[in-house]
């Protein structure tokens, strides 16, 4: 698309609704008529929603008439200072009043001397890659921006909100609170009901006390949560379909549980939690309140173990196991690779990142570990690298452990607490340097003489998201 013979691109957040359209076809029609609307832009009268003169201005860029906007402009471009950058993107991001992008981008590039055009992402990263300098009200203003767009959004954002993060790098994904249902209390079937699912389908499978459980990536991608009790405990699961991981969390501290779900909003191309109580904004790579009331209180989910494989192989190993319903209670087309199919197909990415490291491709999956006794040393492995090796031993800040690699390309990891393997036949018997065997359970290796070495969490990434989250991170590859 062009303007004044410049080409503009349509607002990337209009590709991501285009993506997950499907995931919101329950919205009433008059709902959904309203929120397109907002999305490219109305002729309404914009209110003064705030006490801010300023973030009213940048506020009718979005709703206002053509008479306000054009006037709320001419007042931007008076009193421009540095910390309106972030507002200027943010608006270009959601509105498609071409005249309205054509002068923030002039504004930007006047301001910063640089020459990025009509290039969101490069302005975000561009930024992103700036000493902090947003506006004294900025989260006053992404308040009263978004929640035009969801009244629940304008509970996250608050100038008096305590953060550890950046909040001109909290980038809204695209769809509503929760509109990215998750899977509250699912229906599970037993695996010989589960004539949906062929042996290659990927799953994200979980034993806990006993209690095996398949989660197929084909449904999780649509949902992207699920929250149960699973062999007693409460906990979550929770994929971020963007950065590819997918991890489990016991959602229980000290006694009380946090009920989370999809805060509609991103952080370096990781989905942002909500837990429902306080509404502050957790992120799900840390497991850890990023943004409100709960954060500097200590507060951090218990990482639980998982494994990504095949269905076949999780079968085969737990033919007791239940799997996930098709009945979900919501209209999707689950079929295998369906969801993302292009996200999936090539190396992009959706939506920014500060940086990226080049010493692997940004979808190359990897195995992460981090340890509760050592959170500060994260490492990566290569998906790869452990298919080459299959058993593979190593150590981080003193605790010992092995990642035991089967024909899947399942990952299982251990502490090893000294001990060395050798060899294992990739189905349930390792056996150590000094001849002995250890049988392999999904919580642990145990030895004749009734030995036990417990398992370790860890999940699978994609490389860029690990890095994004850990950029002080040990890779192996």
């Amino acid at each position: 698309m062009s303007f004044h013979g410049m080409s503009i691109k349509l607002p990337w957040i209009f590709f991501r609704w285009m993506i997950m359209k499907r995931l919101i076809i329950t919205v009433s029609t008059l709902t959904f008529a309203l929120f397109i609307g907002v999305l490219l832009g109305t002729t309404a009268q914009s209110k003064a929603i705030s006490a801010d003169q300023t973030i009213d201005d940048f506020l009718a860029l979005f709703n206002g008439s053509s008479r306000q906007t054009t006037q709320a402009l001419d007042r931007i471009e008076a009193e421009w200072q540095p910390g309106f950058a972030m507002m200027a993107v943010e608006i270009m991001s959601l509105t498609r009043n071409h005249e309205v992008v054509a002068r923030l981008v002039d504004l930007l590039e006047q301001s910063t001397d640089q020459k990025i055009g009509f290039d969101i992402q490069q302005w975000r990263q561009w930024l992103w890659n700036q000493a902090e300098n947003n506006y004294p009200h900025y989260a006053q203003f992404k308040s009263s921006l978004y929640q035009q767009i969801d009244p629940a959004f304008n509970k996250y954002f608050d100038d008096k909100r305590a953060k550890t993060i950046r909040l001109d790098e909290v980038v809204w994904g695209g769809v509503k609170q929760d509109g990215i249902p998750p899977l509250r209390n699912p229906k599970m079937i037993h695996a010989d009901d589960a004539d949906y699912l062929d042996d290659n389908n990927i799953v994200f499978a979980i034993e806990v006390n006993g209690d095996a459980r398949a989660y197929p990536k084909r449904i999780m991608a649509w949902h992207e949560m699920f929250v149960d009790e699973v062999g007693g405990r409460p906990v979550a699961g929770v994929y971020c379909t963007l950065c590819g991981s997918m991890i489990l969390y016991n959602t229980v501290i000290n006694g009380k549980n946090y009920e989370i779900g999809t805060s509609g909003f991103l952080y370096r191309s990781n989905k942002l939690m909500y837990d429902k109580k306080t509404q502050s904004l957790w992120n799900t790579l840390w497991g850890t309140p990023v943004i409100g009331s709960l954060v500097g209180k200590g507060i951090e989910f218990e990482r639980l173990s998982i494994v990504t494989t095949t269905w076949k192989e999780w079968k085969r190993r737990h033919p007791q196991t239940k799997v996930l319903s098709l009945d979900t209670g919501h209209r999707r087309d689950y079929g295998e690779g369906v969801a993302y199919r292009e996200y999936f197909a090539t190396d992009n990415l959706m939506f920014g990142v500060p940086k990226v490291d080049g010493r692997l491709k940004n979808k190359t999956e990897v195995l992460g570990l981090l340890f509760a006794d050592s959170s500060d040393k994260p490492l990566a492995i290569s998906a790869g690298y452990l298919s080459k090796h299959p058993v593979y031993s190593s150590s981080i800040e003193g605790t010992d452990f092995v990642v035991l690699t089967d024909a899947s390309g399942a990952n299982r990891v251990y502490d090893t607490q000294g001990v060395r393997f050798a060899s294992w036949d990739q189905d349930k018997t390792v056996t150590d340097e000094s001849g002995q065997k250890w049988r392999l359970s999904e919580s642990r290796l145990e030895a004749a003489n009734g030995k036990k070495l417990f398992r370790l969490p860890a999940h699978r990434a994609f490389w860029f998201g690990w890095y994004s989250a850990y950029s002080h991170t040990k890779l192996i590859h």
